[in-house]
């Protein structure tokens, strides 16, 4: 979750500073950073634990029961986004796949791609939001997705490390709820900015 608010805040420069210095520097500093260098393959570790389990859990669920329960109309109990965590969880997982290959692999693996931009990682991110509806249409459903994901993801990681009780849970969930909405809009006016060509 902290990545997620830290990637968000590096790429809202994007709408800030149309020279694409600023979102340039900014991903230098990510690049170089000694500390985001050692966090990489510890974030992508959890990450992989994060997936690998979350399918386990269901595997182990459907194992304990096997004929499912009579129907009930869950939506008092629980909300439409922890029902769907699994379903959630894989679109995600899609979609990070294509992020990976748009930005991240291009940017780590084929630098000389970036070279012939003018104004380097800012082009490449930007660029293919100038260029493609789809893509950007693309990456506003992944943002939505993202923040449904996290809407119940964000309260119940501090129920599974025990760190709720009757007082805490339900500001966990109204922070979670905040936090869900702002990543979802965040990430979704990225692309918009570009497709709307509010750019100068």
């Amino acid at each position: 979750m902290l990545f997620i608010a830290v990637h968000l805040g590096l790429n809202i420069l994007l709408i800030f500073d149309d020279s694409g210095e600023l979102f340039n520097e900014g991903a230098h500093f990510m690049a170089t950073n000694p500390l985001i260098k050692i966090m990489e393959p510890i974030l992508g570790l959890g990450f992989m634990i994060h997936i690998i389990w979350s399918f386990f859990l269901e595997y182990q669920n459907w194992r304990a029961r096997p004929v499912k329960y009579a129907k009930k109309n869950m939506s008092g109990a629980s909300s439409w986004a922890s029902r769907n965590m699994l379903i959630l969880g894989a679109l995600v997982l899609v979609f990070l796949v294509i992020h990976i290959i748009d930005f991240f692999w291009v940017m780590k693996f084929s630098p000389e791609e970036i070279e012939h931009l003018a104004k380097g990682d800012y082009d490449l991110v930007a660029g293919l939001f100038k260029e493609s509806i789809f893509a950007g249409i693309l990456y506003i459903v992944g943002a939505i997705l993202l923040g449904l994901h996290l809407s119940h993801g964000f309260w119940s990681s501090f129920q599974t490390l025990g760190l709720n009780n009757k007082f805490w849970l339900r500001r966990w969930q109204v922070i979670g709820q905040i936090y869900a909405v702002i990543v979802a809009v965040g990430f979704s006016v990225i692309p918009l900015y570009f497709m709307l060509g509010l750019y100068k």
